[in-house]
């Protein structure tokens, strides 16, 4: 019997730690950043998974006497709330009255008028460590508006839950959009600190300017070790299955296919309405601050439960292309299996041309060996675990 995927009514947290020795993340060492904030004016950026035991960074600075006047939401809004996609608006917030800023929509890069009146910016917010995940994007552009304007810019910093690899294709600067910000593969292996310092390093900014940057790195991090999150980064990232599969079924959004959002699975298992059936059923439905809307709502999709390959993606420290060239093998309308943000989602046209002439996993393996080699070498410089 093909097993079914239900719908969820709300958000659990199943990720946790699992690790002998915790590594000491940024926001855990105010020793190193509060006498930095002490008689300024401060702005954060920051989401609901800025958390220092149990408490948000936001309301531990407002207790330690830092004068906050502006806190930055990046996708999924301050507190989390908001399903991918979802418009946010200005806002204030209900636990503090401070006034929140969207730097999602229509306002992903900060203005000079958001940022006026503050010393300095804070930002502290658990990346995924996939290009196309929009958290590093919203960094990029914090760091161009501090750029422009001199202003200093402290990063906590935080692990990449994928650890140090990189794999995939290298973004094509003529693909550059709010999924794919920099010239990057799609797993890179950097932190968000690490990032920052390499989009300064190589003048990836507009103008080539260099933001005033201070990273308080962490201590005690292993970064070849898979981290395990504590907290869900995103509503349809519930737990470190869905985050490991991530940069691989990802590419389904580009695609005609469901990859799972509006089920108690979203990125980890993928199908479509009129496919021959594979291992599991699912029927996407509507689900608050989830999933508004999603492909084939109401509709039976049948699809594969992608999770038996977590092992495998573990073990060998790289995206699975196998799902993908599978999927479009056994699709029944090949010339309308892609959608136009497959290339965004890749950074290149070059990945959707190669599976559409039959080229196999190992074939477009090769073709990314060299980009790979090249951003190694460069990442190194900016490495600091």
């Amino acid at each position: 019997m093909i097993p079914t995927i239900g719908c969820g009514s709300s958000i659990k947290n199943p990720i946790s730690g699992g690790h002998d020795e915790e590594p000491v993340l940024g926001i855990e060492q105010s020793d190193r950043y509060l006498p930095l904030l002490k008689g300024k004016s401060v702005g954060v950026v920051s989401n609901h998974t800025s958390m220092i035991n149990g408490v948000h960074l936001v309301d531990t600075l407002l207790s330690s006497g830092i004068s906050i006047k502006k806190v930055f939401g990046p996708e999924h809004g301050f507190r989390g709330s908001h399903g991918a996609g979802d418009v946010v608006g200005k806002e204030v917030d209900e636990k503090t009255s401070l006034p929140i800023i969207s730097l999602y929509g229509k306002n992903k890069k900060p203005t000079h008028n958001d940022f006026s009146g503050l010393d300095v910016i804070v930002f502290d917010i658990q990346d995924v460590g996939a290009r196309f995940y929009t958290y590093i994007s919203t960094l990029f552009y914090v760091m161009e508006t501090c750029s422009e304007l001199d202003l200093p810019l402290i990063i906590l910093d935080r692990p990449n839950p994928h650890g140090g690899y990189e794999d995939g294709p290298i973004l094509d600067i003529e693909y550059q959009s709010f999924v794919g910000i920099c010239k990057l593969p799609i797993v890179h292996g950097l932190t968000i600190g690490e990032f920052a310092k390499m989009v300064n390093g190589e003048r990836w900014l507009n103008e080539k300017l260099k933001a005033n940057l201070t990273v308080i790195d962490m201590k005690g991090y292993e970064k070849q070790k898979i981290y395990d999150l504590p907290i869900p980064p995103s509503p349809n990232l519930q737990d470190m299955d869905a985050i490991l599969l991530y940069p691989s079924l990802c590419f389904f959004e580009g695609t005609k296919l469901s990859i799972g959002r509006g089920t108690s699975s979203p990125f980890k298992v993928f199908g479509y309405p009129h496919m021959t059936p594979y291992d599991t059923v699912f029927v996407p439905k509507s689900i608050e601050g989830v999933a508004r809307n999603p492909p084939f709502e109401g509709e039976v999709c049948n699809g594969i439960d992608a999770t038996p390959r977590v092992d495998w993606i573990r073990a060998n420290r790289k995206l699975d292309l196998s799902m993908l060239l599978d999927a479009y093998d056994n699709f029944p309308d090949q010339d309308n299996f892609f959608n136009p943000f497959f290339d965004k989602l890749a950074g290149t046209n070059e990945l959707r041309e190669q599976i559409q002439n039959g080229e196999t996993e190992s074939q477009i393996r090769e073709s990314w060996e060299k980009g790979l080699a090249e951003f190694r070498a460069a990442k190194s410089k900016y490495e600091l675990y």
